[in-house]
């Protein structure tokens, strides 16, 4: 591994411009990076929110330079090129080594290339430009253990599996303000998940909060207010929504204050497995080999097996769930409340 070590290395450009769920797992990769060239600046090409969650925050990444939309990199395959003044902008920068940990690289490796930098690295699908030293990227490989490898063609390397994010001052501080002192034993739920077809059907989060007898928080995004309020009001206890009153930090320390998350394959848990806090997931088979969690000792992933879609039947594809216009269906229902208050209890106890 020491062979692929690069001299004389200042700065590092990594692009990993998506959601919150990719940086997350992408972190271990960062750091082997950061372990690999300690002198080095690590400047991660991101989105605005990258910039506002990891300033300040202790961690692999020194700078985010947060990129406007551009088609396939830092935004959905629209045809929205980059200004030709980004990329001067990012060339005076003088990376040595530019870094896709993005994707297949379609889009993603052009935008690389044109940075200037001594040596790229990254993935390849094969219709993709090729860099300097590159992995095949294939669909069906885990997320964090893609840029692992990525890492690797740089002379980097880790035991360092898990993403793991620092819970700071004024994240706590935020959590104070808004929710004020949090109660001993708290849960949380997050019933959503962008794609539909992956959210775990509504009264049966209701159910496991109720069974669990411990205070509970449910957590969602604005566009999942009808969602939470769904699961609050189909639970006899009481619980508290907290949707979109906290910033990404807030949250953070929301679920670092949790003994436990249940949640959907989703961004939120990862994070809240990022601070330490113990994990119950419900996931669909596919999802669960690219995103579920590395190591059992403090999370649970419950796998639905569903291989066809429960409208129409069309089965799922070599990349995932079928594009068949139910995206409103549940794929994942046939996990039972039960399996999942058996992981929690276990984790809880």
């Amino acid at each position: 591994m020491s062979a692929l070590l690069v001299e004389g290395v200042e700065r590092i450009a990594v692009l990993r411009a998506n959601a919150l769920g990719d940086l997350l797992l992408a972190l271990p990769a960062i750091g082997a990076l950061r372990r690999a060239y300690p002198a080095a600046k690590i400047t991660l090409l991101g989105r605005e929110w990258h910039a506002k969650f990891l300033r300040g925050r202790p961690g692999p990444v020194d700078e985010v330079v947060p990129l406007p939309p551009i088609s396939g990199v830092s935004s959905p395959a629209d045809g929205t090129a980059a200004p030709e003044e980004l990329y001067e902008d990012l060339r005076e920068r003088r990376f040595d080594l530019a870094v896709q940990m993005h994707g297949g690289g379609r889009n993603s490796n052009p935008f690389i290339r044109r940075l200037g930098a001594r040596l790229t690295a990254g993935l390849r699908t094969p219709d993709a430009e090729p860099l300097d030293r590159w992995v095949p990227y294939v669909h069906y490989q885990h997320e964090t253990l893609r840029y692992l490898e990525v890492a690797g063609l740089l002379g980097a390397a880790t035991s360092e599996i898990e993403p793991r994010v620092e819970v700071v001052r004024e994240d706590w501080a935020e959590l104070n303000r808004t929710l004020g002192k949090v109660p001993r034993g708290l849960v949380a739920i997050h019933p959503g998940a962008r794609d539909r077809r992956r959210r775990w059907p509504p009264e049966r989060f209701a159910e496991v909060a109720d069974r669990l007898g411990r205070p509970v928080v449910v957590t969602g995004v604005e566009e999942e207010r009808e969602l939470v309020e769904k699961v609050v009001a189909q639970m006899q206890a009481p619980a508290r929504a907290v949707i979109g009153e906290l910033s990404l930090g807030g949250l953070t320390a929301l679920y670092a204050a949790c003994d436990l998350l249940v949640s959907n394959d989703t961004g939120p848990r990862h994070l809240a497995a990022a601070t330490g806090t113990p994990t119950v997931g419900v996931y669909w088979c596919g999802n669960m080999i690219n995103w579920g969690p590395l190591s059992r000792g403090h999370h649970r992933p419950l796998i639905s097996w569903t291989s066809r879609c429960p409208v129409c039947g069309a089965g799922a594809t070599k990349d995932g769930m079928r594009e068949c216009g139910h995206r409103d269906v549940s794929w994942v229902a046939d996990v039972g409340v039960d399996d999942v208050l058996e992981q929690a209890w276990d984790l809880l106890r």
